[in-house]
């Protein structure tokens, strides 16, 4: 058979950083950084070519544009810690035969991870598996990707014991699968990685709760040393549960979902998840009932956690307890907005706590505390400013006050109000549902899927602009939120272990509507491969009550 003729020209233009580049047609990027951009090459960790995060050995086939990554960027970040895993995976593999390692929650820079072995992993292995990977690093060992046809990807990887890899390509429409070899193991692939080890340049193993923390180094400072693990001593047992619930019921891994699906037990899969939301709604509402003296409930997680549903079912469960919850709209205690804080940006920064009447609010509450009438004023969002109107309120004796907001974990916000009157709960949705042995959904991707949807239908937001926004409001829950979350009297999961299956329907419309050309196209592309690894679950299965109502809309409750 005869070639197919082709009159492409044998170079292509390629736009980086304002300038124009002819290479050949085919040229890999690591090759183009170092011929054309030599000063960033070193840094490189892949680049994003027309929209599409790729890795360094990619071949750069057309005309495009091209923007380096480093470890500066979230892109970067996400190729230095999938080469990190598949390097710790490998080390696993040749230290402890037949051990198997499973990616767990995250924590900041850090992901934990359990280490299937007996006996169970002790600090000293730690010590070795890093030492393994140093080696690996400076040998400068390599990532092989290849693409194989999918019944030898299963083959491969049932060979060397990643059964839930195996298990996933099932339900995969791919004809080709891409790989990452290794010495010992094959890896299924689903983030850049480098090509070889010697683009890591520092990280830390560090044992934590019977498996092991890896550490990364600070943002954009990759030559670092890692800083301590914050938070994990909180969230972990959350975190620990939610994962032991997922295996009681038969779904740890995106493939135990998606047999679920297949098999028609997902209606009892949503019936039960639902149930054990309102098991915890309960619990949380005795304790509080329990406590004499409470009288303040604040509620507080970043975004897209599912705090308003959870603040509505949380008053139904506290009046079934024989208490009567009032609400209190801390939107009406804005300042004006010519008083509104300014951020680094110029813009008004309406995050900050300074952006709330902290003297009024704390004299409200003081007052409500004594059993006294206030009035509460009105907020006009339009003409940003308060109306001359205000709304009455009171505490009975057996009335408790319920303030839903970000900043409800910090004290400032409450002040005036003494620590035994309030339960403070802190809200998010901490998916512990993975995808195989060594990749996840984090948490943020999960919620920001949340979003994409809610946003698009009851904000009017497209999903360009919901991910565009994400990084300023992953700020601000950087600032606002987090920091403060050790201080929760109780934490709630709000996490479905089925809603990515429910919320693909919708958000893959949403995503494939982002432009090739659009900065966020990058991101849509990552969640929508993600989404792709699900079997759909249509929404009429979703009780009227449940959180995830609280995005794909049909909700019992007004918001």
């Amino acid at each position: 058979m005869s070639a197919v003729p082709t009159n492409l020209p044998p170079t292509i233009t390629v736009r980086c950083q304002g300038r124009e580049f002819r290479p050949s047609r085919g040229t890999r990027v690591k090759t183009f950084l170092r011929h054309f951009l030599p000063d960033i090459e070193p840094e490189a960790l892949g680049a994003v070519v027309s929209g599409r995060l790729v890795d360094l050995e990619a071949p750069i086939a057309a005309d495009c544009e091209l923007q380096p990554v480093t470890y500066a960027s979230r892109e970067g970040a996400r190729i230095y810690r999938a080469t990190l895993t598949v390097l710790l995976a490998e080390a696993v593999a040749r230290r402890f035969r037949g051990a198997r390692v499973q990616v767990g929650q995250s924590f900041g820079d850090a992901v934990y991870f359990d280490v299937g072995k007996e006996p169970s992993l002790s600090p000293q292995e730690v010590e070795l598996l890093e030492a393994d990977i140093r080696r690996m690093v400076a040998q400068k060992e390599p990532l092989a990707v290849m693409r194989v046809p999918k019944a030898q990807a299963i083959e491969e990887l049932l060979a060397c014991g990643a059964v839930a890899s195996a298990h996933l390509l099932r339900t995969s429409r791919r004809s080709f699968v891409p790989l990452i070899a290794t010495r010992s193991r094959m890896h299924l692939w689903f983030h850049p990685v480098l090509p070889t080890a010697e683009g890591i340049r520092n990280f830390a193993l560090r044992p934590f709760a019977g498996g092991l923390v890896l550490c990364l180094p600070p943002a954009g400072r990759p030559a670092d040393p890692p800083e301590p693990v914050q938070g994990a001593e909180g969230l972990f047992p959350v975190y620990r549960e939610t994962r032991l619930w997922n295996a009681r019921v038969g779904i740890s891994t995106v493939p135990d979902l998606n047999d679920a699906v297949l098999s028609g037990a997902i209606g009892e899969v949503i019936r039960v998840a639902e149930a054990q939301h309102e098991r915890k709604l309960v619990l949380l509402a005795d304790e509080i009932l329990g406590r004499r003296n409470c009288r303040l409930v604040t509620v507080a997680g970043p975004s897209s956690s599912g705090k308003t549903t959870f603040v509505k079912r949380l008053r139904m469960q506290l009046m079934a307890a024989g208490l009567r919850p009032k609400e209190l709209n801390l939107d009406n205690y804005y300042v004006d907005r010519d008083r509104t804080p300014v951020g680094p940006d110029g813009q008004p920064d309406f995050e900050c706590i300074e952006a709330i009447d902290l003297p009024l609010l704390n004299e409200h509450l003081l007052a409500l505390m004594r059993g006294q009438e206030v009035q509460t004023p009105r907020y006009n969002f339009q003409k940003g400013r308060r109306e001359e109107r205000t709304t009455p309120l009171a505490l009975g004796p057996d009335e408790v006050l319920l303030i839903e907001g970000i900043h409800g974990l910090n004290d400032r916000l409450t002040e005036a109000v003494p620590r035994d009157q309030k339960y403070r709960i802190y809200v998010s949705a901490m998916t512990q549902l993975v995808i195989d042995d060594e990749n996840r959904l984090f948490t943020s991707d999960a919620r920001l899927i949340r979003r994409i949807v809610r946003d698009r239908f009851f904000r009017g937001y497209s999903a360009s602009q919901t991910i565009r926004m994400w990084p300023k409001v992953r700020a601000g829950e950087e600032r606002w939120i987090f920091p403060f979350q050790p201080l929760a009297d109780a934490v709630f999961n709000s996490t479905l272990v089925y809603e990515p299956a429910v919320l693909k329907v919708f958000a893959e419309r949403f995503l494939l509507e982002v432009e090739e050309s659009d900065p966020a196209h990058v991101d849509a592309v990552r969640l929508l491969e993600f989404l792709d690894l699900f079997v759909p679950v249509f929404a009429e299965d979703v009780p009227a009550t449940s959180i995830l109502r609280e995005f794909v809309g049909g909700s019992a409750f007004k918001y």
